[in-house]
């Protein structure tokens, strides 16, 4: 177990999957400058890991995955616009490396999920969440508001009508809400959920490296306007992976009736 933030978060790996952990749970995992500044660096880490092949965020213990912003900060460094720019800097190389990973992000969410830290699961290319689990994004409660990138990512998934309901609110919803209207993949039973992670993220790992990273740029790219669109770098993708090795060795499991032993090449 790898410590940054000065333990506030932690990384470890388990064969092909890395592991993420929010590390404050006295403060139900609310994030600080410094743990921005360590999810940075394990997402780095992981990123220039080759046997890692997908990675998994949790929080430390049973009340919350992230509540939010470490609100013990926000008198100091976000009292006003001037002050939130600021915060916008320092936490601007965490805020980034999350949005451009580019291995895929499975999100294991167990309590309060709030404010900044939906905004780090809506990052997550799977959510999963245990059955008790609360979502919310009361920024309007205490007089703050959530920028393009975070309200722009919650409409995208839930839609305008959702989104509006709850950043205008405020209030919370549950896990089969949560997942009716399409903010996580699935709600899973409280005592399933770390097994279910598991389940899904080694089903991601034993799929051909190449093709899962060119899916998620291709829905990644996507989701971009249409001029913004990265098209050749998706057409080099899809070319890559239809010239690899693994695709001739998944060809040739497949007529062989054997499991495919693919290397990422």
């Amino acid at each position: 177990m790898q410590q940054y933030a000065g333990g506030k978060m932690l990384a470890n790996t388990e064969g092909r999957i890395g592991f993420l952990t929010f590390n404050q749970p006295e403060k139900r995992n609310a994030i600080s400058v410094d743990m921005w500044s360590g999810l940075a660096a394990i997402l780095k880490d992981f990123a220039a890991d080759p046997a890692i092949r997908i990675v998994v965020m949790t929080g430390a213990g049973d009340k919350a995955f992230v509540s939010g912003a470490d609100i013990g900060q926000f008198d100091k460094m976000r009292s006003d616009a001037d002050a939130q720019q600021e915060y916008d800097r320092l936490t601007g190389e965490g805020r980034a490396a999350l949005a451009q990973f580019n291995k895929p992000l499975i999100a294991e969410i167990r309590g309060f999920c709030l404010g900044g830290g939906l905004g780090i699961a809506m990052n997550a290319d799977i959510r999963l969440a245990a059955e008790h689990s609360e979502f919310g994004a009361p920024a309007a409660k205490i007089g703050n508001v959530y920028g393009m990138e975070m309200a722009g990512k919650l409409v995208s998934l839930i839609g305008p009508a959702h989104a509006r309901m709850m950043l205008y609110t405020g209030n919370r919803i549950g896990s089969a809400q949560a997942e009716r209207i399409g903010l996580i993949n699935q709600a899973v039973p409280d005592e399933s959920l770390h097994e279910k992670v598991l389940e899904v993220a080694n089903a991601i790992a034993d799929c051909a490296p190449l093709s899962v990273l060119t899916h998620k740029m291709v829905v990644s790219e996507f989701l971009k306007d249409a001029d913004k669109r990265d098209m050749q770098s998706v057409q080099a993708a899809v070319k890559s992976c239809l010239d690899s090795a693994d695709y001739r060795e998944g060809r040739r499991a497949f007529m062989e009736k054997r499991s495919p032993k693919f290397s990422g090449e």
